[in-house]
């Protein structure tokens, strides 16, 4: 989508990348650790100085006293982040829960780690599980649970009493939850973030993924994390060296530096994004989309039937919008294994400048709903 985009000089509020500029403080101690000659490999999971940041940033921010040593990894970003942990965990033949609308990197992941998608339904308004159905799909051949949260593609929030559901499956059934937090600043209405790693019970079978790339909007450096046990960090950490070898040295010393930013810079990124949000959204309804307003990430799954009537074809209108509305989604199939729950559906971001954001309002404004 952001190629059609490209041609057909549409607003791209399809790829989740900012349009406005990262941080001073970090672009400059980017240049800095350059100019400093930074530029050879760093130790293959991290630097010290970054891992320690990240062990400062938990301890504050999750509740969690990390070990920076033995269980801290740095990877290439958040997604090579999650391939790690998948091929060193799961074995040929192993289940792995997803929920579905997923993430689309995660289907994929499981089958080049030789597990078994097992697909959870999360369903509007409130993209919300049912327990009943979630405790089903757990058994024995049960290795692991992925979780976006703050999730994309819906931005619900997953609750405490949520984690806590699947936090005593994960100990019944003997699971490791594996939690994509890289929107973990990015909440909205008061909403407080909770790592499932800091319940009771759930420190050793949890593996938190996260990176550098939403909070601080520097989507092209990929530098991810994961938070991890011990006797898993080993693992990842081969596995990691095996793939990629380690992150760019002189974006990791920058990286330092963001996960020590004053916690100012923290409450004002959710701030930040909520005025977006709330821009982008209301307009949005306006023109006759349907949605619940999302808690947190950048993105909204809106309903687009009213546009259509009773035969949607999500690909379909996401050409329809780019080609000759002039703004770029992403089909909501894309982020289902059954196509057909998707069809109605198309994913917005916005993560963007208010210009963008009203640039894009104008153009969708020139659609008139059915009803």
């Amino acid at each position: 989508m952001s190629i059609e985009a490209r041609k057909y000089g549409a607003v791209n509020l399809a790829q989740g990348m900012p349009d406005f500029p990262a941080p001073e403080a970090i672009k400059e101690a980017a240049c800095r650790a350059i100019r400093d000659d930074i530029n050879q490999y760093a130790i293959t999971w991290g630097s010290a100085n970054l891992r320690e940041a990240i062990a400062d940033h938990a301890a504050w921010h999750l509740g969690m006293q990390v070990d920076p040593e033995q269980e801290i990894t740095v990877t290439c970003g958040s997604t090579e982040a999650m391939i790690v942990a998948l091929l060193s965990l799961v074995n040929p033949g192993d289940e792995v829960i997803l929920t579905q609308p997923y993430y689309e990197n995660y289907w994929p992941d499981c089958i080049i780690a030789g597990a078994e998608p097992r697909f959870v339904p999360i369903r509007p308004p409130h993209w919300s599980f049912d327990f009943d159905e979630l405790a089903a799909a757990f058994n024995d051949r049960t290795k692991a649970i992925v979780l976006c949260n703050p999730n994309n593609p819906t931005g619900t929030v997953f609750s405490r009493e949520e984690l806590e559901h699947v936090a005593r499956l994960c100990r019944e059934w003997d699971v490791i939850a594996i939690t994509d937090e890289i929107y973990e600043h990015i909440l909205y209405d008061g909403r407080r973030h909770c790592c499932i790693a800091a319940l009771d019970g759930m420190r050793e079978r949890s593996v938190t993924v996260s990176g550098m790339s939403k909070t601080f909007g520097v989507t092209g450096w990929r530098v991810g994390t994961i938070i991890a046990p011990p006797r898993m960090t080993w693992a990842f950490r081969q596995m990691h060296d095996f793939i990629s070898i380690g992150a760019a040295a002189p974006l990791q010393e920058a990286g330092a530096v963001a996960y020590r930013l004053p916690r100012s810079y923290f409450e004002g990124l959710s701030s930040a994004y909520q005025a977006r949000r709330d821009r982008f959204c209301a307009p949005l309804l306006e023109i006759g989309f349907d949605f619940e307003p999302p808690q947190g990430a950048y993105y909204v799954m809106a309903d687009f039937s009213s546009f259509v009537g009773d035969r949607p074809d999500d690909e379909s209108f996401a050409r329809h919008l780019v080609r000759e509305v002039g703004v770029a989604t992403v089909p909501g199939s894309s982020f289902f294994r059954d196509k057909e729950l998707g069809r109605h559906l198309i994913r917005f971001c916005f993560c963007k400048q208010d210009e963008t954001l009203d640039a894009a309002i104008a153009r969708l404004r020139t659609l008139r709903a059915l009803v």
